[in-house]
């Protein structure tokens, strides 16, 4: 098969609504906005935290998270992997080779992400608002809703970078879901396998719908980014 006719095929897959290949779309979506959301909920408030506190050893914390936002992917998958094995901690649970195991896999990878952008982003916009805080009774905790509504935008911008993080991600989900058909294949890990197959038309539709997921974020970012200086202007 020429160049010509596997971008053809591909493109077949990706507008004919493969029942095969939407599954392993929807999959990756599911298990990455998830983990995405869980390391919001989780990395919002305490990056906020920890851009107001003042403690022994906070530099020492902040090097540490921003060492681990370029955490290698196998080794955070290892570490689940053991975690969830069934000599491990939480193997009786039997989570190990599921989209469950995925999603906490993507969530180590995503939260360190989350915790050191918002870490700085508060603590820009305290030292810019700290007088106006403390003047209407906001200081410390008290503080943090109304900091974190001031940079939403920043904060967005943020997440998306979380998300773009794990969706293009492929070694710690291959170790810890294993690459099931039908239950824990998601794009990049089919990408993967297909291209080794020699499945060139069905890697390549992932590839391209991957692609676009990718420049999807950026433009969001972008015009996040872009909304947030024209609000704060």
């Amino acid at each position: 098969m020429d160049v010509g006719a596997i971008f053809q095929a591909a493109f077949a897959l990706v507008v004919g609504l493969d029942p095969g290949f939407l599954g392993i779309v929807f999959l990756s979506l599911r298990v990455t906005l998830t983990a995405v959301l869980i390391a919001a909920l989780i990395g919002l408030p305490l990056g906020a935290a920890l851009g107001l506190a003042r403690f022994p050893g906070r530099a020492v914390v902040i090097v540490c998270l921003n060492a681990l936002m370029g955490l290698p992917p196998v080794v955070a998958g290892l570490a689940v992997f053991l975690l969830l094995s069934r000599s491990g901690p939480l193997g009786p649970l039997g989570l190990l080779f599921t989209p469950t195991a995925m999603i906490i896999a993507q969530v180590i990878l995503v939260l360190p992400i989350v915790i050191a952008l918002t870490r700085q982003v508060i603590e820009d916009l305290w030292s810019e608002y700290r007088d106006h805080l403390r003047s209407v009774g906001l200081e410390g905790l008290r503080a943090i809703p109304t900091l974190l509504f001031d940079g939403r935008f920043a904060l967005a911008t943020a997440l998306l970078a979380g998300f773009g993080r794990a969706s293009a991600e492929v070694g710690a989900v291959l170790i810890v879901g294993g690459n099931i058909a039908g239950y824990t294949r998601t794009m990049t890990t089919a990408i993967t396998l297909e291209t080794s197959k020699g499945d060139l038309p069905l890697a390549l539709g992932l590839g391209l719908v991957l692609l676009s997921l990718t420049l999807a974020i950026n433009a969001i970012a972008f015009g996040a980014s872009r909304i947030g200086a024209r609000y704060a202007g």
